[in-house]
């Protein structure tokens, strides 16, 4: 995710991080000398293209930002949702820890013991999480978090972050069983976990089911079938800067169809994705410190703008 302050009116127009200008510089470069072609054709050979009315391009190129809108608008919708599960994720987790701490007997070794056990876990579930939805491998950021008698069960689990709130929760069952913590508590907790599970289960709808193929099929097909005529409807009236307005023209079309495509898949590494590891890092520096491990991890800032 991109991070920075609002850029001077002038330096907006040279910023290239966080801009999607680099992945599609080559289809503006395209239709920008489609347009020199058809402008040089219509100078020296003014009869070649008949004078057309603007009324269809006209047309068509409102056509074609509704899609754009609707479709761009669905895009920073999953966006936006995904953001606020992970929001919700940072509140379970810490209101779990607080409750344990809060409710555990701190001067009990094996409450303390179950408290460090559930709250570490809570942190190898965001960073499990994080992985499971980037495709990554996990084991460097939640070894540490997890026991070795548990390694066995976890690396054989078909969905890690489900099985870490599985041990959270036999965890719970048993300082229950062994009542140290009430029926009442347990049930608290059980709640937090719950919501845990629930944006796990959010995050892998999102994941798992992108926008529907044929609409961004539709999208792009007008938008580069419109880009291609637009030269040839707007020569005639335009003359030698027709290049100008269909470069200008395929940047706000070309772009904001690049944008969405980024926007509908929240989870990854580019520029304008979550930024997923500053989150979980910050669930685990929170945690770490209810805990009242010192020293805590450094927060993940942002590099070059840029917040990963």
């Amino acid at each position: 995710m991109i991070i920075r302050d609002t850029p001077h009116s002038f330096r907006l127009f040279f910023i290239l991080r966080g801009s999607v200008l680099p992945l599609i510089y080559g289809k503006i470069i395209f239709i920008t000398l489609l347009g020199v072609a058809v402008a040089i054709a219509q100078h020296f050979f003014p009869n070649v293209f008949p004078n057309f009315t603007l009324a269809p391009v006209a047309l068509f190129g409102v056509a074609l930002s509704l899609f754009l809108g609707f479709r761009n608008n669905a895009s920073y919708d999953r966006w936006w949702e995904a953001r606020k599960h992970w929001g919700h994720l940072i509140v379970a987790s810490r209101s779990l820890s607080r409750q344990l701490v809060t409710y555990l007997d701190s001067t009990d070794d094996a409450d303390v013991e179950a408290q460090k056990y559930a709250i570490n876990l809570t942190i190898a579930f965001s960073h499990a999480l994080r992985h499971q939805l980037r495709e990554s491998d996990p084991w460097g950021d939640i070894k540490k978090y997890v026991t070795q008698d548990d390694m066995p069960f976890l690396q054989q689990a078909n969905s890690l972050p489900d099985a870490i709130l599985r041990l959270i929760g036999q965890k719970l069952a048993e300082c229950q069983r062994k009542k140290r913590i009430s029926d009442i508590l347990l049930v608290s907790l059980n709640r937090q976990i719950t919501a845990m599970a629930d944006v796990q289960a959010s995050c892998e709808r999102i994941h798992n089911t992108p926008l529907p193929f044929a609409y961004m099929l539709l999208v792009q097909r007008t938008a580069y079938l419109y880009c291609f005529i637009l030269p040839f409807g707007i020569v005639a009236s335009q003359g030698l800067v027709t290049p100008l307005f269909s470069a200008i023209i395929a940047y706000t079309f070309f772009g904001l169809d690049a944008l969405s495509e980024e926007l509908a898949e929240p989870f990854g590494l580019s520029a304008n994705h979550l930024p997923l590891h500053a989150i979980s890092r910050t669930i685990e520096i929170n945690l770490l410190d209810i805990l009242g491990e010192k020293p805590l991890p450094e927060p993940i800032k942002a590099q070059d703008h840029r917040l990963v």
